[in-house]
């Protein structure tokens, strides 16, 4: 499913106007990206949290040239899904 598909089953399920759902998903999609960007956790209950995860430290091959290369620590997004929506998926 695409973002147009999920502006269009919003458009169909209420009536709004098409450009304002887009405009609507959009701004969310921002607020999420600029929350995690902070290093904020966003929470929708029934739904999941978007978190910010921290990959610690490594080291790694780099085969073609045979070397070993040190990987820092960083962070990275992640989705984990409400219980109650993973009980509806399964």
């Amino acid at each position: 499913m695409t973002k147009a598909d999920i502006v269009n089953e919003i458009y169909k399920s209420t009536g709004i106007d098409k450009a304002a759902v887009l405009t609507t998903v959009e701004r969310f999609m921002e607020v999420v990206k600029d929350s995690l960007a902070n290093g904020e956790n966003v929470y929708l209950r029934g739904f999941g949290s978007f978190i910010v995860k921290t990959r610690s430290e490594k080291t790694a091959r780099n085969i073609s040239k045979n070397t070993t290369i040190i990987i820092p620590e960083h962070k990275i997004p992640a989705f984990k899904p409400a219980r109650v929506f993973m009980n509806e998926v399964k």
